[in-house]
């Protein structure tokens, strides 16, 4: 990418990002009936939110608040299976990998402009388009040919078989009559956006909150809470003792907090499962990695992940060894890097490093000493990247926790990184492991990786898949990209009047995919 636009990327995704975080300490005390005083109209939810910079799903991967705004030509139910979206049916020829899809005719923009082909052809080339940068290009790198039929059919060709195209079919549609000709980056439409989803922004207090009213006009109906505040709380302290005094009542807390808030009657703690893991991501662009790659395996052996499974998250996850252990493609036939100690050190050694009279292993001079970068605001890495510094310091690697406000991917040396996706298996593979693709931040390259990737996405051959996911996973462990920790689940905690909320529906990266079915929330 180039550094001017990603460093815009990089900032809104990560302001998105810090919804991971977790908070230090317990809440203050409840004022009396403050959290029943702010919800008794049932009109209004207020949830509690990191900021945005801007909105934009067809550039910026992450985001809860897109699900309100937007619709795609497909969605995902409370199973994460495919359903209709903004199509009402679609159908695929096998011969010549070309997709169709026939378009609902009662859809119009926030602005009462219809909702046409034309703009979900613009929006599926503004993402192809590499001079807009988008984060998610990979997933349609093999369309070939976009042909708009009419007003309300529109086929899609694709170079080769792609089985998880009906999935990426879910992004947020844009306007073409509101983007055309503007910068995809830069244009203050994405501080203003107009979508067709179930909400519409009212006022954006920058910094402060961002309002939004319910779409009268849409298409599977009005939804029932008239109102949805984002209010701004990028402190996640801040969150939990908001939800007690009744300021916002719906967030996502971390299991320390959660425990403050399962004896009290005034609320519904949600502890959801995610697809959402946690680990070490390692810049293969810099050059200690390229001289020292042979160091990571030791690296992965020497943490303790039930540690970090117990202590930070309170038991409120699994430990990871890959990226698709929520998955019905997860293979566990792999070396999982279980925690050993010894052996951490007898790789090591084997690789021809030393342990120095400092009790650093080093190698031709060089210490094996790096930093582990953690995104400021998030204390659920931030604690996860200190309890690894301290075991990685007691097999004689010297490693480094430093919160920043900002990351340089092309510079840093490792990065306390969070992927995970419970929808296709393409999702956060693909695009995240596969050379040079749009999520690859560590510079990970492995033909292996590459090939089995690619032949997973190009059959829909159940056993076929199954077999080069199985490969893929084998093949990531042998060479690894990162030192998987933990899969995190998450904790939402809502006034007990909010009803609608699916508790068993696996959430995404981040944590998000809370709000899939937000149209058909009360406020009893």
């Amino acid at each position: 990418m180039k550094r001017r636009k990603l460093s815009q990327v990089i900032a809104v995704t990560l302001a998105v990002c810090m919804l991971a975080g977790c908070v230090l300490t317990g809440c203050g005390s409840k004022s009396d009936n403050a959290n029943e005083d702010t919800i008794q109209s049932g009109s209004t939810l207020i949830y509690g939110s990191n900021d945005y910079t801007r909105i934009n799903p067809a550039i910026d991967e992450h985001g809860e608040i897109n699900l309100l705004l937007f619709d795609g030509l497909t969605a995902h139910d409370e199973n994460n299976e495919v359903v209709p979206g903004l199509a009402e049916s679609w159908e695929l020829d096998d011969a010549t990998n070309t997709y169709t899809f026939h378009l609902r005719d009662d859809v119009n923009w926030h602005d009462g402009e219809k909702f046409t082909a034309d703009d979900v052809e613009f929006t599926i080339k503004a993402i192809m388009d590499p001079d807009n940068e988008s984060e998610i290009a990979s997933n349609y790198e093999d369309v070939t040919a976009i042909h708009v039929i009419d007003d309300k059919t529109i086929s899609f060709t694709l170079q080769d078989k792609n089985v998880a195209f009906l999935d990426y079919m879910t992004i947020g549609i844009l306007p073409k009559h509101l983007l055309e000709g503007k910068d995809m980056q830069t244009d203050e439409y994405f501080h203003n956006p107009i979508g067709t989803g179930p909400y519409k922004i009212q006022e954006w207090d920058e910094g402060q909150s961002i309002t939004l009213v319910k779409n009268e006009d849409y298409y599977k109906g009005a939804p029932k809470i008239d109102t949805i505040v984002f209010k701004i709380v990028p402190d996640d302290n801040a969150k939990a003792l908001q939800l007690k005094s009744g300021e916002i009542n719906l967030a996502k807390v971390t299991p320390k907090d959660a425990q403050n808030f399962t004896d009290d009657d005034t609320f519904t703690v949600y502890d959801m499962k995610t697809a959402d893991y946690r680990g070490i991501l390692y810049n293969f662009n810099n050059e200690f990695w390229q001289r020292n790659k042979d160091a990571i395996p030791a690296i992965s052996y020497a943490i303790d992940r039930q540690k970090m499974v117990d202590s930070v998250l309170l038991g409120e996850g699994i430990v990871a060894y890959g990226p698709l252990q929520r998955n019905k493609y997860n293979n566990e036939d792999v070396e999982k890097y279980s925690y050993d100690p010894a052996k951490a050190k007898e790789v090591l050694e084997a690789a021809g490093w030393t342990l120095g009279d400092d009790g650093i292993y080093e190698r031709n001079g060089e210490k094996l000493s790096f930093t582990i970068n953690v995104m400021e605001g998030d204390q659920v890495r931030a604690d996860l990247a200190a309890i690894a510094c301290q075991q990685l310091k007691e097999v004689g690697v010297d490693a480094k926790a430093q919160v920043q406000s900002e990351i340089d991917w092309a510079n840093q040396e490792a990065f306390l990184i969070g992927w995970g996706s419970p929808f296709d298996a393409d999702d956060h593979t693909y695009k995240v492991f596969g050379t040079d693709k749009g999520s690859n931040y560590s510079g990970y390259s492995n033909e292996q990786v590459d090939t089995y990737l690619t032949q997973a996405r190009q059959t829909s051959d159940e056993n076929e898949r199954k077999e080069a996911y199985a490969k893929f996973q084998v093949a990531l462990a042998e060479d690894p990209a990162y030192t998987f920790f933990c899969y995190c689940d998450v904790d939402y905690v809502t006034n007990k009047k909010i009803q609608g909320i699916t508790k068993d529906t696996v959430l995404g990266h981040h944590g998000v995919g809370i709000f899939w079915n937000v149209e058909d929330w009360t406020i009893e």
